[in-house]
């Protein structure tokens, strides 16, 4: 089932049901502050040393839209198909548009703000089933979002 929920910034947290990424969640709003979102100097990841080996950090190329991977955690470097780090997700088959996962940055980056989904497992262990997904946008101008810090947890 895909939640594909954003998160509100006047309303409730997100129906998270991984820890990793309500504290993701909680950790962007604390550096966000009173902006729209926070920049990626903002992401000081010995701050969250918990969740690290849990996210991804993705670039956003706006023209044409594209998201590439510049940081990738242990724990997903595991589960992944294959070595990411500075791969664009077009040169991936099973994450290029119009994938669940390609539409959830793309929803990221044109509405700015965060999102969770429920995304069906594709790596190496076959234990788990699906991904809870957690897109956070950063941005440099709190306008225009340059960078996604994505929480995954796995269900």
């Amino acid at each position: 089932m895909n939640h594909n929920v954003p998160a509100d910034r006047g309303g409730p947290l997100l129906a998270l049901k991984s820890p990793i990424n309500q504290q993701g969640l909680e950790y962007w709003n604390r550096k966000r502050g009173n902006r729209r979102m926070p920049a990626r100097a903002d992401i000081e990841p010995a701050e969250f040393l918990k969740i690290l080996p849990h996210i991804f950090l993705l670039d956003v190329q706006a023209k044409p839209l594209d998201f590439r991977y510049r940081l990738i955690g242990t724990k997903m470097d595991e589960h992944m198909m294959g070595s990411y780090t500075g791969l664009w997700m077009s040169q991936i088959a099973h994450q290029k548009a119009p994938s669940r996962i390609w539409s959830s940055c793309r929803r990221v980056t044109e509405e700015r703000v965060p999102l969770s989904s429920d995304t069906p497992y594709v790596g190496k262990n076959k234990e788990f089933l699906t991904t809870e997904d957690l897109i956070l946008p950063l941005s440099d101008d709190d306008d225009q979002v340059n960078m996604l810090l994505v929480t995954v947890g796995f269900v």
